[in-house]
Parts: structure tokens; C-alpha cells; sequence
């Protein structure tokens, strides 16, 4: 991959990632500035978890088997824009949900299809793909330090507002017009029969006779439904609180994911698998006990280690976690299997989870005053029981010290940015 192919995949990953972060994180402080109940905060969050379990379907069956990547996708970001950008002036609930549902189901397929892009141009993905997915995550980073800027220097009240919705909406339309440019990538399976079973990794599922594997796929989906409430409801906490400057500062969760991104082959070899895997887990239960007890005086420090801990939340979890199905899988059924992973956190999981988080706010209102102290100790309890259901019943050496030290090479050419 020569230098002007890496800056045209990096700008490409950049906006992707610029655009969910511009409209995401935000979203919940918006829909209660403007009247929306914590249930329905959750119900709207909930169409970006219907939508990832569909869009295996659509990049499966239908674009990759009859369209060029980077066209469906400069098509799908541009309708996207369009049903964004109206949805942003709607106020009530129906059919600003409905908008958000339509507009996450032209997003979500884009995200596997700037890998296909990607992986395309590339004569070493292992090695390669990497250096380009971090600037995905430099794009979401540079998103929240963009709100705060406007905010600071010209309008105060922009995370409340539909601002940043609109903000993303435009970053759609210039990463729309920018995938016509890229690489031609014509579609994999031309031709070839690819069934529901397929996409949704329904031949992973014989995995899940062994007990660790199946262990690991139900602790997945348990410990995804208390993570929710962090991506819904931390931005509109922070800014109840009275903090300034909340997605800039939230973008520092960002900046961390980075760091031990580059430190996973290190913790990987001392560690093993069950053990980064259950920290992890902890790291969420800290997170939201940090979250329960801190405040914007002598405990200030307990939120920003919260934002901080998300590296350890983040990469010790999921991407530790394909890591572990990369390594139980047979080769034959390993993108399947990870697919199924896929589904069962991002889709089903954090989707329980934003229906669960909604209610929980509700649950612990009174009038316009949230118990936030309460509501943070649910999911810290939740997790903290999933955490030890997995230590007390997870048993597997695959990933242990011994085979992780014989394959740090490896390891770092797959999952570090470095």
C-alpha cells in the first residue's frame, strides 16, 4: 500500500468516524433538552442497535453481491445526510425516532463497507489495517473537540441543541461525494447464493456446544446491556452536573482507547485472554461507582477517571474479546463466528441495554430531577455480578501466557495501531 493510498483510506476513515461522533455522543443531552422522557431517550438510541442487525443483511445479500463498495456507500451517506439533517428540527418523538431509524439504517452498512474498502487496497491488512483504523477514532476524537470549540466560542448551549446533528449531516454529504472517489471495489460475491444463516453466523453456533465458548458468548450479551448506559446517558449526566466542555472531554475516553490499543500485545502476553477479559468487566464496575460517587468538587477526579477508564472498558473487552473467537474458531467459520459476536453485543445486547438504561432514568426522576447517584449503581451492580459469573465459570487456556508469548508478533500486527 503506497503513501497516496494510505492518505485517501486515512481521510475516508476520518470522516466515517468524524460523523458518528459528531451526532452520538451529544445525542442524548439534545433529546432532553427538548422534552424527551429517559425511556424515550433510550428507545431512540435503540434504532442505531436494530439498525447493526440489519445491516449485515444489506451489506451481505445485496451490496456485496451486486454493487461496487465505495458507490453503496457514497449513496448511503448521502441519503443519510438528507434524512439526518431534516430529523435534526424534529421534536417529537415518533417521528424523530423514525428519522433516526431510517438515517441509522443508511449508516451502520457503511461501517463494514469502509473495511472492504480498506481491506481491498491492502497486500498486508494484518499489518496495514491498523494504522489506518486509527484515524477513525482521531475523527471521532477531533468530532467532540469541534462541538466544544463552537461551544466555547460561539454558541454556549450547542450540545443541547440540534446542532451537532446537523454538523454530522454535513460531514455525511462531503464523505458521500469523497467515496465516489476512491478505489474501485467491486463486489465479492457476485453470483453466489448467500443465505440469512450465512450473515448471521448461524455456523458459528456449534461453537457454542463447548461451555467456554458459550460462557464467553452469554457473558457478551450480559455485560453489553449494562454498557449501555454509558453511551446514552454520560453526556447528558456531565452537562446536568454543570461540567464545561462535556464532548471534548468525553473524547478523552477516545484518547485512551488509542493508548491501549498500543498496549494490548504487551498486557496480552503477561495477561491471557480470561484475564483481560474480566478486567475489562471490572473496569466498567468502576467506571460506574467513579460515575455514582463523583461530583464537580473534591471528586471531580472520579469523572474524568471514568471517561479515562474507557480504554481499558473498550479494547480489554471487545477487542480482546475477537481476539478470543479468532482463536476458537476454525478458519472456516472465523468471520462468522465473529459476526456472531458482532450481533450478539453491539446488536442484541447494548440494544437490551438502551431499552433497560431508558427505564432505569425514568425510574429514579422526580418532576426534572434525576437520582444520578441511583442510576449509576445499577448498571455498576450489574456488571460487577456478570464479572463474577465469568471468573467463577470461564475456563480455557486458549490465550493463556504460555501461547500468547509465542505469538506477541502476531498479536501486535493484528490489534495494535503501532
Amino acid at each position: 500500500m503506497d503513501g497516496k493510498i494510505y492518505l485517501r483510506l486515512s481521510v475516508m476513515m476520518f470522516l466515517q468516524f468524524f460523523v458518528w461522533g459528531a451526532w452520538f455522543v451529544t445525542l442524548g443531552t439534545h433529546l432532553g433538552e427538548i422534552g424527551f422522557s429517559g425511556s424515550e431517550i433510550g428507545y431512540t438510541y435503540l434504532m442505531n442497535n436494530i439498525a447493526a442487525i440489519i445491516s449485515p443483511f444489506f451489506v451481505g445479500m445485496i451490496a456485496d453481491r451486486f454493487f461496487a463498495s465505495q458507490k453503496v456507500m457514497g449513496a448511503l451517506h448521502l441519503v443519510g445526510a438528507l434524512v439526518l439533517y431534516f430529523s435534526a428540527d424534529i421534536t417529537s418523538v415518533g417521528p424523530l425516532i423514525l428519522g433516526l431509524f431510517l438515517y441509522n439504517l443508511a449508516y451502520m452498512p457503511t461501517l463494514a463497507l469502509v473495511n472492504a474498502v480498506s481491506f481491498r487496497q491492502m497486500e498486508n491488512p494484518d499489518a496495514q489495517f491498523p494504522k489506518v483504523r486509527v484515524w477513525g477514532t482521531i475523527g471521532w476524537i477531533v468530532a467532540g473537540l469541534v462541538i466544544t470549540f463552537i461551544q466555547i466560542k460561539f454558541y454556549g448551549d450547542i450540545e443541547k441543541s440540534s446542532m451537532p446533528m446537523k454538523m454530522a449531516a454535513i460531514a455525511s454529504v462531503l464523505m458521500g461525494l469523497y467515496s465516489f472517489t476512491l478505489p474501485n471495489t467491486p463486489p465479492q460475491n457476485i453470483g453466489k447464493e448467500i443465505t440469512a444463516g450465512e450473515v448471521l453466523g448461524v455456523k458459528a453456533f456449534r461453537l457454542l456446544k463447548e461451555k467456554s465458548f458459550f460462557i464467553f458468548v452469554l457473558c457478551s450479551l450480559l455485560i453489553s446491556i449494562p454498557l449501555a448506559f454509558y453511551y446514552n446517558f454520560t453526556n447528558l449526566y456531565l452537562n446536568e452536573l454543570g461540567m464545561q466542555g462535556v464532548a471534548a472531554k468525553q473524547s478523552l475516553g477516545q484518547m485512551s482507547e488509542v493508548i491501549f490499543m498500543i498496549l494490548m500485545p504487551w498486557f496480552f502476553v503477561r495477561l491471557g485472554v480470561k484475564k483481560m477479559l474480566l478486567l475489562g468487566m471490572l473496569a466498567w464496575v468502576v467506571r460506574y461507582a467513579f460515575f455514582a460517587n463523583g461530583n464537580l468538587g473534591s471528586l471531580e477526579w472520579m469523572l474524568y477517571a471514568g471517561i479515562l477508564l474507557h480504554g481499558i472498558c473498550y479494547d480489554f473487552f471487545f477487542v480482546t474479546g475477537q481476539i478470543y473467537v479468532d482463536k476458537k474458531a476454525p478458519p472456516e467459520i472465523r468471520a462468522s463466528a465473529q459476526g456472531l459476536i458482532a450481533l450478539v453485543t453491539y446488536g442484541v445486547g447494548l440494544g437490551l441495554g438502551s431499552i433497560l438504561s431508558g427505564k432505569v432514568v425514568d425510574w429514579f426522576t422526580v418532576g426534572s430531577v434525576k437520582d444520578w447517584t441511583t442510576i449509576w449503581w445499577i448498571p455498576c451492580g450489574l456488571a460487577a455480578m456478570i464479572a463474577l459469573l465469568f471468573a467463577l465459570t470461564f475456563k480455557d487456556r486458549v490465550g493463556e501466557k504460555a501461547e500468547a508469548r509465542s505469538e506477541e508478533p502476531e498479536v501486535r500486527s493484528r490489534y495494535s495501531d503501532s
